[in-house]
Parts: C-alpha cells; structure tokens; sequence
C-alpha cells in the first residue's frame, strides 16, 4: 500500500513537472506594468469588498468604492506574499536531503520558484497600485515565523492548500471581470493557472502524509490546519485599508464583520475545501468551530 502511494505521488508530480514545462508565464512579458490605470476600474470585483451590501456602501461614492477595492486587493496580495514566504520555507524543509532524482523533489523546487516569481508580481502590483504595505499584526507575523520553523507534514500542506483554494476562488472572479483593473486580472490569471498545479501537489502530499496518521495526531493536524486558515483569511484584508479611504476604522470594521453578503461569498468559496477537508479526515468538530468563525463554512 505505501509502495503504491508513493508511486502514485511520484507519477503525479511528473506530470505536474511537464505541466509545468508547458504552461509557465513570465509576469514581465505577459504584464503591462506602464500601462493607466483607469480611475473607474476596481481593484477587485465589488462583489468580493468586505463592505459590498452593507449600508455603509450604499453611502460611498463610485469612486471611494473604486479606491476601498484597490486597498483592498494590495491587501490581500501582501497577504499573499507574507503566506508565500512561509509556504517556500516550509517546502524546503520538507524536501531537505531529498533524492533529487525524484519528481517529487523536483517540483517541489519548482513550486518554489513559482511562489518566489508570484510574490514578485504581487510586490510590483501593489507598488503600481500606490497602496501601503499592508502588513499582518506583529503579533500575527510572529505566530506565523513559528509555524514555518516547526509545521512539517500534513499541517504544512495543509495550510498551503488553505490559502491557495481561498485566493483561487477570489481570482477567478476577477480574472474574468472587466469592471476590474488589467493589471490585477492578468496577475490573477496568471497565479490561478500556476496555482492549480500546486493545490494537486498539495492535495496529494495531504493524502500522503494523513494516512501515516493515527486518531489523536490526525484530530491535532485537523485543528492546526483550521487555526491557520483562521489566521489567513482574518488577516487578508487589514482594517487599516478603511482609514486609507477616509472611513471610520470602527464603524467600518463593524460593518465588515457583520457583512452577510461577505460571509455568504466566502462559504461559497471554500465549499470544496471543506468537503476535501471532510474527505481526508481532518474536519472535526473543534476545526469546525474555527472555521465558522471566519465563515469558511
């Protein structure tokens, strides 16, 4: 049985590896970087601003609206970039003093150049955005240097897989919009199709790694993996994006939290990470809980 999982998994990232090969994108060559931006473009589509359906978006004015989004996706992008730092590290230790022969090395190497190339692209967007860096809470960012030094395993793929199928779904919507800036929409275009070889590579070190797990260790990584996604989707939009546009931080942080338009979106969104989560035996009900209080489910 692990003769043939492993197999399996060394098949699998073989093909990922051509597909890589194949279906590569260089954000320089495919991305207008000089290009306007048009004032009236959102920055991501409406639908997905935290503030979309509440009262207090009813009273912004188009371009205030225009304006949150932009702050809102350089939000979500340095979010990005901060996870993709501690998703390449996290990589690295596993593959270390690896047979480099394998395809599964091989991609896992190749992966990482990949989120190193995408964190790239989402620093040149925000910088052409003009908006600030947008940084976790100290106290976040610290909890997350924890997390890269010591999660090994399923816990790490797992939460790889968190915040790539979150960040998917938000880009496919505005990859296909035209409401929106071209700039954001070619990177998202781009990191959708990269990104869908890392979720099955994901998904297959997942499979891999929980079936060596017994009862107790296959709850923990459950409950490990809900704490992470907690702690990336709490943080992708940071409250100091309302004060940049000139709202109240309070009220507007209030609005956000009790948007059920957002809620609603972002259960839509992680309806099949929940039921792959459901799959391998790694949503209980403490990982529930969590999980409903960022309303991923």
């Amino acid at each position: 049985m692990s003769t043939a999982i492993d197999r399996n998994v060394q098949e699998s990232s073989q093909r990922l590896l051509q597909s890589s090969e194949m279906l590569s994108y260089d954000p320089e060559e495919e991305i207008d970087w000089e290009a306007p931006l048009p004032e009236h473009h959102y920055g991501l589509t409406p639908e997905w601003s935290t503030l979309h359906g509440t009262q207090l978006w009813e009273e912004l004015t188009e371009p205030q609206r225009v304006e949150l989004t932009r702050h809102e996706v350089g939000s979500v992008m340095t979010t990005g970039i901060w996870f993709e730092m501690i998703l390449q590290q996290m990589i690295l230790r596993d593959q270390y003093v690896q047979n480099p022969a394998n395809p599964e090395f091989q991609f896992a190497l190749t992966e990482i150049a990949d989120e190193c190339r995408h964190s790239l692209m989402f620093a040149r967007a925000t910088q052409r955005l003009g908006v600030p860096a947008y940084l976790p809470p100290r106290w976040v960012s610290e909890l997350g240097r924890l997390f890269k030094t010591t999660a090994g395993g399923v816990v790490a793929y797992g939460g790889t897989l968190v915040a790539e199928e979150v960040l998917d779904v938000l880009q496919r919507d505005m990859m296909r919009d035209e409401r929106v800036l071209d700039i954001v929409r070619t990177s998202s275009r781009i990191h959708v199709l990269e990104e869908s070889r890392h979720m099955k590579f994901a998904r297959d070190e997942i499979h891999e790694h929980v079936r060596r797990l017994g009862p107790v260790r296959r709850h923990i990584s459950g409950v490990a993996i809900a704490a992470v996604a907690y702690f990336i989707v709490s943080n992708l939009v940071n409250p100091r994006v309302y004060e940049s546009v000139g709202l109240n931080r309070e009220r507007a942080v209030a609005a956000a939290r009790a948007n059920e338009n957002h809620k609603s979106v972002m259960r839509n969104a992680c309806g099949g990470l929940m039921q792959f989560m459901s799959q391998v035996g790694l949503l209980n009900r403490t990982a529930i809980r969590i999980y409903r209080s960022v309303n991923m489910i």
